[in-house]
């Protein structure tokens, strides 16, 4: 019995690897590497299946910016001080007109302390989530469907791989790991623009139907949501230094 449990599981774990050879990517592409300190690496690029909409939904509502909260209501104006004759009153009453003097200086410290207490308690209030902060946390919670492969020993996990056909043919595709492309090498040191604080690495790529492409990143450029597609991309593209050339169909 315990011989065929065992034969069971070993099967099923054959047959689970093979299908995951099997599988057929949903685009493979080359390019090699510019604008870094060693160009010319080779880069192939294998994405097995392009992002659902919920996936897409989920990484654009965590970069997209809290709503600004609502402004603070000023607290009410604390009591008028009595005038002079009237304390003067206050204190000829002896010890009746004392005690209602004390309440009342009891309760105008109340109100003071209260509104006091309630500014210290305004002004230490949670800033709202940076988005920076809450999109490198959503990218990498998401399923990997594919890998960036450089001249690194390990590849780079595609968490995100979005494809976005324009006029003639041309496709615009948007791919994001969680981790920044040549983070522990100085191959991939930027030579052209300020390099970005991410964590990882978001590539747009440019594919015309024949011929071949080239690829930014976040490397050196800032991303932001595209309110026109409802994606993840770069903020300027046009102005970006290209990080991959040759991008091609093999």
């Amino acid at each position: 019995m315990r011989r065929s449990a065992l034969f069971l599981v070993a099967a099923g774990v054959l047959f689970a690897t093979a299908a995951v050879g099997q599988q057929q990517p949903a685009l493979k592409l080359t390019a090699t590497s510019v604008n870094v300190s060693e160009p010319g690496n080779n880069v192939r690029i294998d994405i097995v299946r392009w992002s659902s909409d919920q996936e897409r939904n989920q990484l654009v509502t965590a970069l997209t910016p809290p709503a600004p909260a609502p402004a603070a209501v000023p607290p009410p104006p604390a009591a008028a001080t009595p005038a002079a004759g009237t304390e003067g009153a206050a204190a000829r009453g002896g010890r009746g007109g004392g005690g209602g003097g004390a309440r009342g200086g009891n309760a105008a410290g109340a109100r003071g302390g209260g509104a006091r207490g309630g500014a210290r308690g305004g002004n230490a209030a949670a800033a709202p989530a940076d988005p920076i902060s809450t999109f490198t946390t959503a990218i990498g919670r998401a399923p990997t469907i594919g890998y960036i492969w450089t001249n690194e020993v390990t590849g780079y996990a595609i968490k995100y791989a979005f494809r976005l056909p324009s006029s003639g043919g041309n496709d615009r595709i948007i791919l994001a790991s969680n981790r920044r492309i040549g983070a522990n090498t100085p191959a991939w040191t930027p030579v052209k623009g300020t390099p970005t604080p991410y964590e990882f690495t978001v590539l747009e790529i440019r594919l015309p139907s024949s011929g071949v492409g080239e690829a930014k990143g976040s490397l050196t450029t800032t991303i932001a949501v595209d309110n026109d597609t409802k994606t993840i991309g770069l903020e300027n593209y046009a102005a970006a230094p290209a990080l991959l050339a040759n991008v091609k169909r093999p």
